[in-house]
């Protein structure tokens, strides 16, 4: 969907518009935004020019200054202000896959893909990215979710779709679908004599 990988087939429609085969930078225009599960920063650009160069390229495209000026908003928004001169390989883990999101937030996106936003987090940090992605979802924006934290997926999620070896095994409502037969025994498997 982000334009990441070239797809090989099917439809993938946004709003009306088809978007096989479209460059990402268009992707990001239409208002579609990603993390990576290991995050994946300008190594060589300060924490604020990391955040501050999607804007001049997502759904509002900005110049310069008034792409800073959005950088520091989402900063503030992931507890990152403190950090904001500082390199990449400064931060922690945390702080890195923080900084994904505020890179991703900085473009306006109308709907985001988080991809495995809370792996390797102490349970404080998880409580802390389940705050920022609620108040994500509560300031309009749409949100895929690819995680395997059941309690934020039970916590945040209005609609889960399971896959398993990339087929859908079940979906629906959160606490329907974790009762699933199918999802139980992929997930937690069967039991033996």
């Amino acid at each position: 969907m982000s334009g990441h990988y070239p797809a090989d087939g099917g439809s993938i429609v946004f709003e009306g518009r088809e978007l096989i085969g479209v460059p990402p930078h268009r992707i990001a225009r239409a208002g579609i935004a990603r993390t990576y599960q290991i995050p994946r920063p300008f190594a060589h650009l300060t924490v604020l020019e990391n955040v501050a160069l999607p804007p001049m390229f997502g759904q509002v495209v900005m110049d310069r200054a008034s792409a800073e000026r959005e950088a520091w908003r989402w900063l503030e928004f992931t507890g990152l202000a403190s950090r904001a001169n500082l390199l990449p390989a400064q931060l922690n883990l945390h702080q890195r896959k923080f900084l994904e999101l505020a890179r991703a937030l900085a473009s306006r996106p109308k709907l985001i893909f988080l991809d495995e936003v809370l792996s390797g987090l102490t349970a404080g940090e998880m409580d802390e990215a389940i705050r920022l992605i609620r108040a994500i979802r509560d300031q309009g924006t749409s949100v895929v979710f690819v995680e395997h934290v059941m309690r934020a997926v039970m916590e945040l999620t209005d609609r889960v779709v399971v896959l398993t070896y990339g087929r859908a095994i079940a979906q629906g409502a959160p606490r329907e679908v974790m009762r699933h037969p199918e999802v139980m025994s992929a997930y937690l498997g069967t039991t033996h004599a």
